[in-house]
């Protein structure tokens, strides 16, 4: 993604994807299930990140996913829960581009990844943080949570994918 190469229309595409995204942490933020086992999320900003990974690539949903994170940080997670939140979701953004990339996951193996690996995201950071490597006796907990949200995540993603028009996405 560079300056000259940039469109004003692929700027509002990517500034409506990240507010969409930005809703949907809203809404998981104030859902009854959210707070009450630590760590324990659905993930539904991840619609948002996996749709843009799969139509406009990984910048784009790079772009989104910091500017969705730091926005929510600032608005109602706070610093470390921003932190948390970035160390999981780069964690996971690259390892769903890889799977991607290597052409032999569907988008709810993908999505399943990602997952898992933003839950791993952000354990390790609770664990670096906290000085303490007994954090990740936590880690089936959330290996069962982020593969369950995975693939209802990327069930949900598969069928946007199939409805929505292409031309949406020209960039």
């Amino acid at each position: 993604m560079t300056a000259q190469k940039i469109s004003p229309r692929t700027i509002s595409l990517c500034a409506v994807l990240a507010a969409l995204a930005l809703i949907f942490s809203y809404i998981e933020a104030v859902l009854p299930l959210s707070g009450q086992i630590p760590g324990l999320k659905l993930g539904i900003a991840n619609l948002v990140i996996l749709t843009v990974l799969y139509t406009l690539g990984f910048p784009y949903a790079l772009f989104v996913n910091v500017v969705r994170i730091l926005t929510a940080g600032l608005l109602f997670n706070g610093l470390f829960g921003a932190l948390y939140s970035l160390s999981g979701a780069l964690l996971s953004l690259v390892g769903m581009f890889l799977l991607k990339k290597a052409g032999c996951f569907s988008v709810i193996g993908v999505s399943m990844a990602g997952g898992v690996l933003h839950n791993a995201g952000q354990l390790l950071i609770a664990a670096l943080l906290v000085s303490n490597v007994k954090m990740f006796y936590y880690f089936p907990v959330l290996l069962w949570s982020g593969l369950a949200s995975g693939i209802l995540i990327g069930l949900v993603t598969y069928w946007i994918l199939k409805k929505l028009p292409s031309s949406l996405f020209r960039i």
